[in-house]
């Protein structure tokens, strides 16, 4: 009873407090503090200030009016006074090509609609379409020569080495690259008839267009006679190459790995993101992975998961190894307890892009910040090292496969030492 008795005395105190400040605000309106002629000054200080704060806070990293009107002036004047007629859009996708130029930054650029709708697929790794890798022959038509799995294509029928005659009633014949990809593509849901030549028969195939997601990731294993040995290949560091990634990974530990390769010869890199989840797979929570650097602090860039492994990891790298790869490269060689790293000098890319998506469809990407091992080096023009350093051969450039790669083999080699 008293608990009950305190609790709604405390209640009342609330009610009480609230209208004592009701009735002293009240009041404060009531009394003639300010005059008429006072209370309409302090309403167009206000106004002014709220301006004024407006203006500073949009304004803030903005180039001068001077600066702006010029840039205004011009394109203006162009337009009015060129001797031939301007494309208003191409003009001032020059500007801002122009701008970001001038930062003489070899990785801030600028991409107009079409090169941003790839950058965009590439990188979340999706899009919307049929599911085919196609390729075009000298007869002036696409063959089939991948049905993704699961893709709305090999749900609807179609097959590898069907040859695309037609799509929704129109011949293709020589209509290659973006042209052909627009008439496959469309909105999600949408259907789209092809026209295959299967052998001697012709078909028509109804599909249904879905999000299709690409494979950045694949994997298989070694046998060797002091066990197996998992081989993980990264093709880029898309919005789902950790989801992929962690599926095969488990797979191949599934099918008993005791080692495990790592290939990102030829990545290019991507969200740095996924590289942090992925690195966190095999090194312990708190377990320092990078860092970033950017225009006033410093960032550390730790293991976020509990999960962590213990068996050997190889990581292969080439001159086309750059970013994403080289921080997941640098993490194994300096961090995992029995990591290395086999190949070549990887490219030395340790830069963060930023991209900035414009009204137009166009897009720009700008060098935000720098990254660093988790030994605070900078790879900047420099590289990752490899352990053991092994140049690729030649055979295997002009017929690739496992048995010609001298990288993949050497580090095959390593593992095997590492097991015994």
């Amino acid at each position: 009873m008293k608990r009950k008795e305190k609790t709604k005395k405390k209640k009342h105190i609330l009610k009480d407090k609230y209208r004592s400040f009701r009735k002293y605000s009240e009041e404060f309106f009531q009394k003639s503090f300010f005059s008429m002629f006072e209370v309409l000054i302090l309403i167009v200080i206000a106004i002014l200030f709220g301006i004024l704060i407006g203006y500073l806070v949009t304004n803030h990293h903005n180039p001068s009016d001077k600066n702006i009107a010029e840039i205004i002036d011009t394109y203006n004047n162009i337009l009015d006074n060129y001797y031939e007629d301007v494309d208003s859009k191409e003009l001032s996708d020059a500007a801002i090509k122009g701008m970001v130029q001038s930062l003489k930054d070899p990785y801030s650029n600028f991409m107009d609609e079409d090169n941003t709708s790839q950058f965009t697929e590439d990188v979340e790794g999706s899009f919307i379409g049929i599911g085919v890798t196609v390729l075009f022959e000298e007869e002036g038509y696409h063959r089939v020569i991948e049905v993704l799995e699961g893709g709305p294509a090999e749900k609807a029928g179609v097959q590898a080495d069907d040859v695309i005659i037609e799509v929704d009633g129109k011949s293709v014949l020589n209509v290659s690259g973006d042209d052909f990809t627009n008439l496959v593509r469309g909105k999600r849901g949408t259907e789209v008839i092809i026209t295959v030549r299967r052998g001697e028969e012709e078909k028509e195939i109804k599909i249904k267009r879905d999000v299709v997601e690409i494979n950045s990731v694949s994997s298989k294993t070694f046998d060797s006679e002091v066990g197996k040995i998992g081989y993980i290949h990264i093709e880029s560091f898309a919005a789902n190459t950790y989801s992929q990634f962690s599926k095969n990974l488990k797979k191949l530990e599934k099918e008993g790995i005791e080692s495990l390769i790592i290939d990102v010869r030829d990545n290019p890199g991507g969200y740095l993101l996924q590289t942090q989840e992925i690195l966190s797979l095999f090194l312990p929570r708190k377990t320092l992975l990078y860092q970033i650097e950017s225009k006033n602090s410093k960032k550390k860039i730790y293991s976020s998961s509990k999960e962590s492994r213990s068996y050997p990891i190889a990581v292969i790298v080439n001159s086309g190894s750059a970013s994403a790869s080289e921080i997941l490269a640098s993490a194994i060689q300096d961090v995992y307890p029995k990591g290395i790293v086999v190949g070549q000098q990887s490219y030395g890319k340790g830069s963060v892009q930023k991209p900035k998506y414009l009204k137009n469809g166009s897009s720009i990407r700008y060098t935000t910040q720098k990254w660093l091992t988790a030994k605070g080096k900078s790879i900047e023009g420099k590289g990752i090292k490899p352990d053991v350093i092994v140049e690729q051969s030649n055979e295997y450039y002009e017929n690739p496969s496992d048995d010609t790669d001298f990288q993949l083999q050497e580090t095959i080699n390593k593992l095997k030492e590492s097991m015994q």
